[in-house]
């Protein structure tokens, strides 16, 4: 069955597409977390340090942003073609999924600039608080999930 809207045929593999995407930008956003706890508990080891780095900055260049980005404009394509600008009835399950996302996106910022600082010699969090930090990605996944499965409201 196809969605109705603007994607027609395409809707599946844009849909596909997406779900790919945010599975290769998950992945990165649960691996950059643990990679800064690692970083931090390194500092003062240049080598260590130095290694720390060029992890963080592949795993970034590589798959977080480019993941990122394709997720953002497939779900948006997505999005529309659902009728989010169209007041489309029913969709505030869409509305409080997009504002998850964008918390995420805050997040994925946020652990860039922390390896940039970590990069600088500068870490400004205990490392417990670091490790907390880990777990922003998997609730986002868990109440991203329920509410596209499920879609309470």
């Amino acid at each position: 069955m196809l969605e109705p809207g603007f994607l027609g045929g395409a809707y599946l593999w844009v849909k596909s597409a997406h779900v790919i995407f945010v599975v290769f930008w998950m992945a990165g956003m649960f691996m950059l977390p643990r990679y800064l706890v690692y970083h931090q508990e390194g500092l003062g080891d240049q080598a260590e340090e130095a290694r720390w780095i060029d992890r963080e900055n592949k795993l970034r260049r590589i798959i977080l942003t480019p993941a990122m980005l394709a997720v953002w404009v497939l779900g948006l394509a997505l999005a529309v073609n659902a009728g989010l600008f169209a007041g489309t009835e029913g969709l505030g399950w869409l509305h409080a999924k997009l504002l998850i996302v964008v918390l995420l996106s805050g997040y994925h910022g946020w652990a860039v600039g922390y390896a940039r600082k970590l990069a600088a010699g500068r870490p400004t969090l205990p490392n417990r608080r670091l490790r907390m930090m880990n777990e922003v990605p998997a609730l986002a996944t868990v109440l991203i999930v329920a509410l596209v499965i499920v879609k309470p409201f």
